[in-house]
């Protein structure tokens, strides 16, 4: 069974920063294409950021170009990374890694992207 799992997460202040782990056990991540989500409060879950399997090409939320940026673990292969710089408080949401696992989908859609696999999400909340 493929899990993803999440973490990295906490309260932080404005300004401040963290950098999000999502790890899977048991095979290669470096093939496939990675989305990260956030959800915030009341409102529906985005597509934050995605990082292709393919050629390693990224692809971000409009509006966080130049805040955030995904990688990949190049040597343990079963990590990607979202460090995120700057956070305000419209930071806050609940933060998830996503793959599509059955398609073996390795490039990112041009927006969204049909998921099959998620972790289980890690809280960022940004408060003075």
């Amino acid at each position: 069974q493929v899990q993803l799992v999440e973490s990295g997460g906490g309260l932080v202040q404005p300004g401040g920063s963290l950098k999000l782990s999502c790890e899977v056990s048991g095979f290669l991540l470096d093939a496939f294409a990675v989305g990260w989500f956030h959800q915030a409060p009341g409102k529906e879950r985005e597509r934050v950021s995605c990082i292709s399997g393919r050629d390693g090409s990224t692809y971000y939320k409009d509006s966080l170009k130049g805040r955030f940026t995904i990688s990949r673990d190049n040597a343990k292969k079963n990590t990607v990374y979202l460090q995120m710089n700057s956070l305000n408080t419209d930071d806050t949401a609940i933060y998830s890694c996503a793959m599509e696992f059955r398609a073996y989908r390795r490039t990112c859609p041009t927006s969204g992207f049909p998921a099959d696999t998620w972790g289980q999400g890690t809280q960022v909340t940004i408060s003075s």
